[in-house]
């Protein structure tokens, strides 16, 4: 389902302005029900809620409707700091590894240098703590990492 959660999140991304522009030209709702939405927007309810209904629909036509839920469920596990249930299993061997190699090994990051730069900026977690030492060495065992809001990987280092 992993490109039906891509599709849901690069729907829920854009603009409170552009959804509109979506709805007219990808959603099969009547522009009546669309102008019901737009007046329901100007009274206070959140675009957000009108955007998740979107991004359902497009899912759903493209996959399947439990596609949909799966990744609306994916979303708000997400948005709440959670771990996806299903990312890469990757095996390295070398332990103690720095952070760079690491990253760059377990395809987080194209490069040591790309790596060291999202430590930098504070974009590296493991097992749900930010990594703001370069110079950190991950010792055997195994974790999960995740570089930014959606790269992830359970790492098992030898």
């Amino acid at each position: 389902t992993e490109p039906a959660n891509t599709m849901f999140a690069k729907v829920m991304s854009i603009s409170d302005v552009m959804m509109w522009r979506y709805y007219e030209l990808l959603s099969f709702r009547s522009m009546a029900e669309i102008a019901g939405y737009k007046a329901e927007v100007e009274t206070g309810k959140n675009p957000r809620d009108i955007k998740v209904a979107l991004a359902q629909e497009i899912v759903a036509r493209f996959h399947s409707q439990q596609a949909a839920e799966d990744a609306l469920a994916d979303f708000v596990n997400r948005s709440k700091g959670g771990i996806p249930d299903d990312i890469p299993e990757v095996s390295l061997s070398g332990a103690p590894l720095g952070i760079g190699q690491l990253l760059k090994q377990a395809n987080l990051c194209a490069s040591t240098s790309e790596a060291l730069r999202m430590v930098e900026q504070g974009g590296v977690r493991i097992d749900g703590t930010v990594i703001s030492d370069k110079g950190l060495k991950v010792e055997a065992g195994q974790c999960v990492v995740q570089v930014g809001k959606r790269k992830f990987a359970r790492v098992t280092l030898a």
